[in-house]
């Protein structure tokens, strides 16, 4: 058979109401209470802490400026002496002139012409003298037989050193005979030098 279940009986207050949401409410207040002061001791805590003292300002020290040390290395002392620019100028001394006779080129010795016939004398000589024969350099008659030639003729011009063909156009005389004619280099003071040059031929009708 069923039998009802017997009822608990809830504890009520002291005014016969149950009392779960005042015991809950109780226990909030609790809470809280217990919450502030634990805060309240904090903040009493932190205010009666000893401040720390603020940092004095130190303003940014300088660096110390860079002293130069002096040295006691000795400073080499400079010639004032001028240099000796002077140059010496090598003056040549004056200069040598000379003429060799090497060779007859054309019309040997005693060669016959024809009288009036054309002659072309040919020496062939070296200037072995240390002066360079120019323009104002002739050949300068000697003696003998001028043969119709100019007594005074151009001179090869010629290097010293060199060799040099000199030159003269004669005419046979018109007379039968052997005939020489002499002649010698002279410089631009006039003065002759070196060998003679001869010519000497053989005039003949046959």
């Amino acid at each position: 058979m069923w039998a009802p279940r017997s009822k608990k009986k809830r504890k009520i207050d002291g005014h016969g109401n149950p009392c779960p949401f005042f015991v809950m409410t109780k226990n909030r207040i609790l809470l809280n209470l217990r919450l502030f002061a634990l805060l309240f001791a904090l903040t009493l805590s932190s205010g009666c802490a000893p401040q720390a003292s603020p940092t004095a300002f130190r303003p940014p020290t300088l660096p110390e400026p860079t002293q130069i040390v002096a040295t006691t290395t000795p400073v080499p002392r400079l010639s004032t002496s001028a240099p000796d620019l002077s140059i010496t100028a090598t003056i040549p001394g004056p200069c040598t002139n000379n003429l060799s006779f090497l060779n007859d080129s054309t019309i040997p010795d005693d060669t016959t012409v024809t009288p009036g016939s054309p002659i072309d004398k040919q020496w062939l000589v070296q200037n072995t003298g240390t002066c360079n024969w120019d323009s104002t350099y002739h050949l300068k008659w000697i003696g003998g037989d001028t043969m119709s030639a100019a007594e005074e003729q151009a001179l090869y011009p010629a290097r010293a050193g060199t060799q040099a063909t000199l030159r003269i156009l004669f005419t046979a005389p018109a007379v039968e005979d052997t005939y020489e004619s002499a002649w010698q280099a002279a410089g631009p003071d006039g003065n002759v030098f070196g060998d003679l040059i001869f010519i000497k031929i053989v005039v003949s009708a046959q």
